[in-house]
């Protein structure tokens, strides 16, 4: 696309703020729907996914950016279970990350030993000890931001919101927090792969498909 053509950076940060409005519409109608065929439901959920894929379309265009968002689609996706009105959520995350430089990550490990020596186990300094304290002191989603500087590189990545029937109890789940993950009881999730790069290139005509998962639907 040349330059003349390219929307202005006005014109995507109009539709950013067209998806937040729709996100807010679809929540508004899910919240007051009237059954399980509620046609508002189904409207906005129209209108949200129409704002997200042109908000999508302009980034690209304007920066030759995407969003991080690749969500299976009604006829990838299991039917939910969960319930209609959930009273409480479990938000699971994983990120993967493949330990690209050793000696990085030992050295900033060993800038907060500097400090607390008695973060560092008694059998050395090595790459897992420099990951024990490294993820003992900053937050994951802090280390996620700075992950060049721990010697880290990204690899895919999902965070899932998953209804619950009643929040558990303190405790409960410590031993096995990933075993009652259940996809057929996510409301919604969000996906980051190097794979959907690799599909936008292969697409000749640019175009990316944003699909936005519902539990409605």
């Amino acid at each position: 696309m040349s330059d003349a053509a390219q929307p202005t950076a006005a014109e995507v940060r109009a539709a950013a703020e067209a998806v937040k409005t729709a996100l807010d519409r679809h929540l508004e109608a899910v919240e007051h729907r009237s059954g399980d065929d509620d046609p508002a439901v189904y409207a906005a959920f129209n209108a949200l996914a129409a704002a997200a894929e042109e908000y999508d379309e302009l980034l690209y265009d304007r920066y030759d950016e995407v969003t991080p968002f690749e969500i299976p689609g009604t006829e990838d996706a299991l039917p939910y279970t969960g319930p209609a009105e959930p009273s409480a959520i479990s938000v699971l995350i994983r990120r993967d990350y493949v330990v690209v430089e050793p000696q990085r990550l030992i050295a900033q490990a060993d800038r907060v030993a500097a400090v607390d020596r008695d973060v560092w186990p008694d059998d050395g300094a090595g790459v897992g000890a420099a990951l024990g304290v490294l993820f003992g002191e900053y937050e994951a989603d802090e280390i996620a931001s700075r992950h060049k500087e721990f010697g880290l590189a990204e690899g895919d990545s999902t965070l899932w919101v998953s209804a619950s029937d009643e929040p558990a109890e303190p405790g409960d789940w410590l031993n096995a927090p990933f075993d009652d993950a259940d996809p057929q009881r996510v409301l919604c999730r969000f996906d980051v792969s190097s794979v959907f790069d690799d599909e936008l290139d292969g697409d000749v005509d640019g175009d990316d498909e944003l699909e936005v998962l519902d539990a409605d639907r």
